[in-house]
């Protein structure tokens, strides 16, 4: 999920944010309540948020009309689309245990709005599949970024605001440093995800190496054999631990869980950790853009960074630790009372944010 050397619990709130008034009307009232600071959301946020109102998490709602599929790169990739096929791009970008849904009213918000918004679901994720059967099911970062870069130019959309949470975020990090001409702003949930794999054998204090339990599972035989049979109980019980007050219902676990049945989907994820510890390779075609990804190259974009105050990734320290790597115009906020999956448990804050950076 997150780069491990940017984990750290959350021991206070003060970023800045909106919880998303404006947008009252066209979703539930629940919201995600912000810290106004100094960025420049700052005004907007001064007059849409009360702090001291601790907000009430989405339960989960929110699907999509019948999805399309497009040839891209060496996927056919699946995806959902909203809003005018005219509008102003926004590519939304899912993460693990996760799927489009995670963004279902964030993109009906952003739909009323005037944007034409692409949720695709990530390699080994629903209905994107490999065109051939004998392709390398690799999961190493710069190949994920590929195949959104090939979704854009197979939906010939040239510039586009970028949105993304856990292996989303990590995705749209790497496509506003890498290739910022296809990024026109970026909303990017526990800031700078970009994988650094020589740091990543450095080991963290026991209080923090806790939560990747999952990713040393993985690393074993034995985990990708019980990955693949508990597939459905193991996100399930992901979801629960990193979104503690996210109260989600069957319904809604149901729907995301039946991206999982992807033939794809335990060999893309089990190869994605592994790689990230050193403990598989990549392809080596990709070497180049993994050397320039290794040197954590900055992002210039206007940028807005989301943090769930009770994700147990969000690096302490308000956005300190990530600040540096965001160069152009930027605002941080916080959301008190969300967890990991930003975008489903706060969709209006999310939204906001979109509209927000859009502007910058």
């Amino acid at each position: 999920m997150i780069d491990r050397r940017t984990f750290g619990k959350a021991i206070g709130v003060g970023a800045a944010g909106t919880a998303a008034a404006s947008l009252t009307g066209l979703s539930s009232p629940s919201s995600a309540v912000a810290v106004p600071s100094s960025g420049p959301g700052a005004d907007r946020a001064a007059t849409a948020a009360t702090a001291a109102t601790a907000p009430t998490s989405h339960t989960g709602g929110g699907s999509f009309p019948a999805l399309k599929q497009v040839k891209a790169g060496e996927l056919t990739i699946g995806y959902a689309e909203a809003g005018p096929a005219h509008g102003p791009a926004v590519i939304l970008l899912h993460g693990w245990p996760y799927d489009i849904h995670s963004y279902g009213e964030v993109a009906s918000l952003l739909a009323a709005r005037g944007h034409r918004v692409i949720v695709p679901y990530l390699r080994g994720h629903g209905t994107t599949s490999f065109l051939s059967p004998k392709t390398f099911r690799n999961a190493q970062q710069s190949v994920i970024a590929l195949d959104i870069i090939a979704l854009l130019n197979a939906l010939k959309i040239e510039k586009a605001v970028f949105g993304g949470f856990d292996w989303g975020s990590r995705t749209a990090d790497i496509i506003a440093a890498l290739w910022p001409e296809r990024c026109k702003a970026l909303i990017s949930v526990t800031g700078y995800l970009i994988t650094n794999r020589e740091k990543n054998k450095l080991p963290l204090p026991p209080s923090a190496e806790w939560a990747w339990w999952y990713q040393y599972y993985f690393a074993t035989e034995r985990g990708a054999l019980g990955f693949e049979k508990y597939r459905h109980e193991f996100a399930k019980l992901i979801w629960r631990n990193v979104s503690p007050t996210w109260k989600f219902d069957d319904a809604t676990f149901d729907r995301t869980a039946a991206a999982f049945d992807n033939p794809d989907y335990v060999p893309i994820v089990v190869h994605n950790y592994r790689w990230r510890l050193g403990l598989a390779e990549g392809d080596p075609r990709y070497d180049r853009l993994e050397a320039r990804l290794a040197a954590a190259p900055d992002i210039a974009v206007p940028t807005i960074t989301l943090d769930g105050e009770l994700d147990p990734f969000t690096p302490a320290g308000d956005g300190a630790a990530y600040r540096d790597k965001f160069t152009g115009p930027y605002d941080h906020r916080t959301l008190k009372g969300i967890g990991h999956n930003v975008p489903q448990e706060a969709p209006e804050a999310f939204a906001e944010a979109v509209l927000d950076v859009d502007r910058f």
